[in-house]
């Protein structure tokens, strides 16, 4: 049993991986794919870029709940090959999609299929041990952590043999993936546990209204969404702001999202355990993202293209920010409610990522087209900056307000 478990904790990782370097693979490339078949310049790409990344971020805030509901019904291991399957076609479709029309319809059907992190994370809670379950939960943030580290290097280097090769690379492993969960992977959901689909249950909507039953909080949730769109000037724009002001190929694109990827997990993985528990939480909020705003507009500044890696730095130590402010706001809920609460945070982060990528992509193209007022390709990142600035200050004066109620007002305690 021991290690048929660690074996299935092997395919988890192993799937998690695949899904997050195919996703991080595509990146570098993406943006040529897209001129080639729109014939477009890279303005205009960076726009028809934004929204597919919203078609894909909507099919999985509609689908998340709906997979995870089924796996209750028919078992983890049908719907986790589903969504392999699905992203083995999903990329075939995207490595040789004639129009731009079957780039989205890849997309979509990688966002319907995407969802599988919900699979994979009920699959480890049925095999682990109630102590060991969270230990084993810290897989799946490895695999992403990883993931994103090699996942754009690799994408840059195969970018170099043609803009479609990293897709068919990616749909090969996907594809030996769904070969080995489909002759090696058990079932982990005992029949006796599962349970009937329930449509309420599966409504991806239902767990943003739980949030209105913190209305103590609802300012820092507020902050936390801003945080979460101004992201989106980085995430969505990088590869086209890189082509624009330093004529950055797949390999340069590549290895600067590797270099982001691996700080990210240094900050996330390490510096969060000594910065919070030094400065506390609300001042690790105030430090995290003044200076995740300030690298944000360093790299809106930035005239070549190393200093980008140099501007990385400080953009990543603002990291230590997102998990201290979600830290105060489970510190407002109670213990046996926390599940809710997490839940209800991660439908309101796929809502942003539906609203970010349009936004800023829009906002670059109007700034680097041959019309534009001014020529500022930077223009998503100031904007981002502005936004972290004004989450900074909504998260300070609803703290501030929570300690210095008005007369009459009890103080709250956390």
């Amino acid at each position: 049993m021991k290690s048929t478990g660690k074996a299935a904790l092997g395919f988890i990782f192993v799937t998690i991986l695949i899904d997050v370097i195919g996703f991080g693979i595509i990146i570098p490339v993406l943006p040529d794919l897209i001129m080639e078949l729109g014939h477009v310049d890279n303005s205009k790409a960076s726009t028809i870029g934004g929204w597919m990344l919203t078609a894909y971020a909507a099919m999985q805030f509609i689908c998340a709940p709906l997979l995870g509901n089924l796996s209750d019904k028919y078992g983890r291991r049908p719907i986790l090959l589903f969504s392999l399957f699905g992203f083995a076609v999903d990329y075939m479709l995207m490595g040789f999609a004639p129009t731009l029309a079957w780039l989205f319809v890849g997309r979509i059907i990688a966002g319907i299929t995407g969802a599988s992190f919900t699979t994979a994370s009920a699959y480890i809670a049925d095999i682990s041990e109630p102590e060991k379950r969270a230990q084993n939960f810290g897989i799946i943030g490895a695999a992403f952590g990883v993931g994103f580290i090699i996942g754009p290097f690799i994408g840059g280097m195969l970018g170099g043999l043609g803009v479609r090769v990293p897709f068919f690379v990616c749909a090969g492993l996907t594809i030996l993936n769904w070969l080995y969960g489909y002759f090696i992977l058990p079932e982990s959901l005992k029949k006796e546990n599962r349970r009937e689909f329930e449509w309420k249950r599966a409504n991806p909507v239902g767990s943003l209204l739980h949030l209105k039953k913190y209305p103590a909080i609802t300012g820092l949730v507020i902050s936390l969404v801003i945080i979460y769109i101004a992201s989106h000037a980085v995430q969505t724009n990088w590869a086209y702001y890189g082509k624009e002001k330093f004529n950055w190929g797949h390999f340069e694109i590549g290895v600067s999202l590797g270099v982001v990827g691996l700080m990210v997990g240094l900050v996330q993985g390490l510096l969060i355990r000594k910065t919070i528990p030094l400065f506390g939480q609300e001042k690790s909020i105030y430090y995290g993202f003044l200076l995740y705003g300030l690298g944000m507009l360093l790299f809106a500044l930035a005239t070549q293209g190393w200093m980008m890696y140099v501007f990385t730095v400080v953009y990543c130590l603002g990291g230590i920010g997102n998990p201290a402010l979600m830290g105060v706001i489970s510190n407002h809920v109670p213990a046996n409610e926390q599940g809710e609460l997490q839940g209800a945070l991660t439908s309101l982060m796929s809502v942003t990522a539906i609203i970010g990528p349009p936004i800023m992509t829009q906002m670059f193209r109007f700034f680097t087209e041959k019309s534009a007022p001014v020529y500022m390709p930077g223009a998503p990142f100031y904007l981002g900056a502005l936004m972290i600035f004004a989450a900074t200050w909504l998260a300070y004066r609803t703290l501030y307000k929570e300690k210095h109620p008005g007369p009459g007002v009890p103080q709250q305690t956390t």
